[in-house]
């Protein structure tokens, strides 16, 4: 390995270690945030309105400035500051492309809001037409949330800015401030305004999200353009690795969509059962995957910039490495220890035993997913610092879309058997997803003419044989735990769970594992 690859995995790791520093709080305030709201609002009516209004506003943000812009703006824009006489055109691109976001987020926001009935009723959650409050409070909700879109829009766009300034702590906690600004309106504005306190808690968070990465901005120098640069070649090329990547999310968004709908004509609590569900999975995902993803794209793009390709070789393989070293045993210990986490953190309040049915049955088929997801998350961030957005567009677009008809197989198959209906939609996820990485991974290799398959199969293995070696533990454990307080089930499952699977990757003499383990010993000791 040479001396400038070997520098810039270790900025990866730096970068990525930061923000799953910042992920870890993210995800703890994200727990406390669905602790308080499953206890005030359970899987009930008023929370399955929430959940299917909430996908309005969140997929205007991803369609006009989340994943689509930033995979497009973040390439063009630190391409643009690696030369730096070029340091004004990169700030002119983000003035340009902020102007824009600006613009079309209100514009597609009040359409929305004008057109709300019509969505609900025939396109998001056709089933809630047989309770009329039902329906009508997800119209009220969707029309109430929609300004977070327009907020999240130029914060998304901050995001990237500060991201490519190789500026992660900020950015990374911004999602803690979210979930601060739903936190205060479940404890202060939902005792007298009920589900409508959560849902200003949702608006206030997108500012909060916003303010928290304002100041970093402005300490960058940046200079503010009041145009839009339709003519700009950089803006042209932003627009251009958009495009497909634009048609990728809507497809995305389009799964969300028909969970949504499917859900909503099965059993009371299956939409909120599926969305608490993906979102304990996410946890994992987030602070494993997208951590190092996030971290390696700006490297990833300078390295590309550079015509570095056979060091941005090296930099995805210990990528992709350090992903599966951590997914596959997150993988089995959610599946594992489902029920009591579940149970420690929801059951009580509004949220009972029939809801934590609802969500562990998800659960179980979204984190056979896990690994999938984790490897898209760096794989498609690889093909997109090659400026290359159509492949794993066209790849994601073909795997949602054997998403929707695995969605409703499923979905039927399950009925048929006579299991719950919504699980089949977590199935369906998973598979298409898992599909997905092998078809990206397949193409990247053909790309940079090989990955070092060798040193991510040898990891592989090896942290296979330590995820087996835990979940032995694990469930030696749950049969000793059984009769004790569920949520030393749980924290003691998660400590054993954690602590066995390091213990086998040490003796196991994986690199990454002895690595972290010699460095907290020099920190520690001094």
């Amino acid at each position: 390995m040479t001396e400038s690859s070997s520098t810039a995995n270790r900025q990866i790791a730096r970068a990525a270690g930061t923000i799953l520093f910042a992920f870890v709080i993210s995800n703890f305030a994200g727990l406390l945030r669905q602790v308080l709201i499953a206890n005030a609002f359970g899987t009930g009516t008023e929370m399955e309105a929430f959940n299917a209004a909430n996908r309005v506003a969140e997929t205007l943000f991803n369609l006009v400035a989340g994943g689509a812009l930033s995979s497009a703006f973040i390439p063009t824009f630190a391409a643009l500051l690696v030369k730096g006489e070029n340091r004004e055109r990169a700030w002119r691109l983000a003035s340009n492309i902020g102007n824009s976001v600006l613009v079309i987020t209100i514009v597609t926001g009040g359409l929305a809001a004008v057109f709300a009935p019509w969505i609900v009723r025939n396109i998001l959650a056709p089933g809630f037409s047989v309770d009329p409050y039902k329906e009508q409070l997800t119209i009220t909700l969707m029309r109430l949330m929609l300004p977070s879109a327009v907020i999240f829009g130029i914060s998304g766009l901050v995001m990237g800015v500060l991201n490519s300034n190789q500026i992660f702590l900020l950015p990374a906690l911004a999602p803690a401030m979210y979930q601060v600004g739903m936190i205060f309106g479940v404890l202060a504005l939902a005792p007298s305004m009920g589900i409508y306190g959560l849902a200003w808690g949702v608006v206030l968070g997108a500012g909060l999200h916003l303010g928290l990465q304002a100041p970093a901005l402005l300490r960058l120098g940046g200079r503010y353009t009041p145009a839009f640069g339709l003519g700009s070649p950089d803006v042209r090329e932003v627009l251009r690795l958009m495009g497909p990547r634009l048609l990728g999310v809507a497809v995305v968004q389009l799964n969300f969509w028909i969970n949504v709908r499917l859900a909503s004509q099965f059993v009371e609590g299956s939409v909120t059962g599926v969305v608490l569900a993906f979102t304990l999975m996410l946890m994992p995902q987030a602070a494993i995957a997208q951590s190092i993803a996030i971290a390696a794209l700006p490297t990833f793009s300078t390295q590309v910039a550079q015509n570095r390709l056979d060091e941005m070789q090296r930099s995805l393989a210990a990528s992709l490495r350090g992903a599966l070293l951590l997914s596959l045993p997150a993988s089995i210990g959610l599946i594992l220890l489902r029920k009591p986490i579940i149970i420690t953190l929801y059951q009580r309040g509004q949220f009972d035993e029939r809801s934590t049915e609802l969500v562990a049955w998800a659960l179980l088929w979204f984190a056979a997913g896990l690994v999938g997801h984790a490897l898209v998350e760096i794989l498609s961030r690889a093909f997109y610092a090659m400026h290359d957005t159509r492949t794993p567009v066209l790849i994601g677009i073909l795997a949602m879309s054997l998403n929707v008809l695995f969605s409703y197989t499923f979905t039927w198959l399950f009925a048929r058997i006579g299991w719950l209906a919504h699980g089949g939609l977590a199935l369906a996820n998973s598979t298409a997803t898992g599909l997905e990485a092998v078809a990206l991974l397949y193409l990247m290799r053909k790309r940079l003419g090989g990955i070092e398959g060798r040193f991510i199969i040898e990891g592989t293995l090896k942290a296979a044989a330590a995820t087996v070696i835990m979940a032995a533990a694990l469930m030696g454990w749950r049969v000793v735990a059984s009769p004790a307080r569920v949520w030393v089930d749980a924290l003691g499952g998660i400590m054993i769970g954690g602590g066995v699977f390091a213990a086998a990757a040490l003796g196991l003499r994986i690199s990454e594992f002895h690595s972290a383990a010699s460095y907290l010993k020099k920190r520690l000791v001094g």
